[in-house]
């Protein structure tokens, strides 16, 4: 028996990581294996690639090299932002209150919660149907004890891009420093940290076809951030630990491939999205598009199939050799329907039917032809077994026609 196609549609969740950055690392893990804390010639050349590295992610969001830190990963920076937020202030009751959406990424919501459970105050940004927050919603949140105000460049499940900049200013305005965690952004859509008035920015390597396990946070010159990882003097003493070399090295190459390459890459990564797009809401009823149809990133397709459930459609379509998923990579292992499309206003039921298809550089129309050749014939099974599904008339009924449908069954 034949091995199934295999098409790779879950970029957002990871990407695989380019040849030339896994060749521009490999070296590091040889005779490059120098501590560049050391002060011998080992650790000074060492040293010089580590600051090359941060002068190529610098120059990629207009900031300057003293202004990246090295973090493990998206989440890390994350932390590292809000806690560092909260505890850089001389007392602890001088700002004391924390602004974000309802729909961040688990690595800030569950900084913000934990920190709430210590003493501070979360506030919490609305979104509306498209997933947008509107600016003016802040002005109902800030005050003038506010330490940080953290509001993602773009959402991770749907896509839509949030107006930072106008938010950045009603921040700014109450002395509230500004974060985005721009993870699903960086090197896809253009970054310049002035344009959109940010004080800290979170990025992430194995988003853009880096290594996993290495990161970057943004920190603007004179923003109060105190390190919450304590040890030595590393990374401007922000965040102690000898840095992961050969993860910086690859950070940097992916950093370069992806600006060089950004208008090709997001053009190519929309044409293959609308494609989808156009042919899912042509040949399948009853679908719908979540997310904003034109603030968004050019890779994320997020769709809501109504009578199925989406961990039926995931697991039958990697039956078929197709991956995707049902949100953020970092809940799939909750049953618990995504937190995004509530917050937005989708119904339960609607929400358990929705996939994330989210394209890179090496994906095709052929990919496009094969998801087309399964999907619709995978929803339509599992639409079989749904009480909600006139499989006769090929509707969705209403609860109260299913239960009456029940009930005649039933005699």
């Amino acid at each position: 028996m034949n091995e199934p196609r295999r098409v790779y549609l879950d970029n957002n969740a990871t990407t695989p990581v380019h040849p030339k950055v896994i060749e521009a690392m490999l070296p590091f893990f040889k005779d490059g294996f120098g501590n560049p804390s050391s002060g011998h010639a080992y650790g000074r050349f060492v040293k010089n690639k580590i600051s090359e590295s941060r002068e190529i992610v610098a120059n990629a969001i207009g900031a300057e090299p003293s202004e990246i830190i090295f973090t493990s990963g998206g989440t890390e920076a994350d932390n590292i932002a809000i806690c560092g937020s909260a505890a850089g202030h001389t007392k602890k009751t001088d700002r004391t209150r924390l602004v974000t959406t309802t729909i961040e990424h688990p690595a800030v919501l569950e900084t913000v919660k934990h920190l709430a459970k210590n003493g501070y105050e979360a506030r919490y940004m609305p979104v509306d149907n498209e997933a947008l927050v509107n600016p003016d919603s802040l002005n109902d949140m800030i005050n003038n004890e506010t330490a940080i105000v953290s509001v993602m460049h773009a959402n991770n499940e749907v896509g839509t891009i949030q107006p930072i900049r106008e938010i950045s200013e009603i921040a700014k305005s109450y002395g509230a420093l500004m974060h985005t965690d721009a993870v699903q952004t960086f090197t896809k859509i253009p970054i310049n940290v002035d344009d959109v008035g940010v004080d800290l920015l979170s990025l992430s390597g194995h988003k853009i076809n880096g290594p996993k396990g290495i990161g970057a946070l943004y920190i603007r010159k004179g923003s109060k951030i105190k390190p919450i990882i304590h040890g030595g003097h590393h990374e401007f003493g922000l965040r102690a630990g000898t840095e992961n070399v050969a993860g910086i090295i690859g950070l940097a190459e992916a950093v370069r491939i992806g600006i060089e390459n950004l208008v090709e890459d997001a053009n190519h990564a929309q044409k293959m999205r609308d494609e989808l797009e156009k042919r899912i809401t042509k040949t399948i009823p009853f679908v719908r598009l979540n997310g904003h149809r034109e603030k968004r990133i050019p890779n994320t397709l997020n769709m809501s199939f109504e009578c199925v459930e989406g961990e039926a459609l995931l697991i039958n379509l990697d039956m078929a050799g197709i991956a995707i998923s049902t949100g953020s990579a970092c809940s799939s292992g909750s049953l618990d329907p995504s937190h995004v499309l509530l917050a937005m206003g989708i119904p339960h039921e609607i929400v358990h039917g929705s996939l994330r298809f989210s394209f890179g550089p090496t994906n095709t129309i052929e990919d496009i032809d094969y998801v087309m050749t399964h999907l619709p014939r995978i929803i339509d099974m599992v639409r079989q077994i749904s009480p909600l599904w006139d499989s006769d008339n090929g509707k969705v009924l209403t609860v109260e026609e299913a239960a009456i449908g029940s009930l005649h069954v039933g005699h």
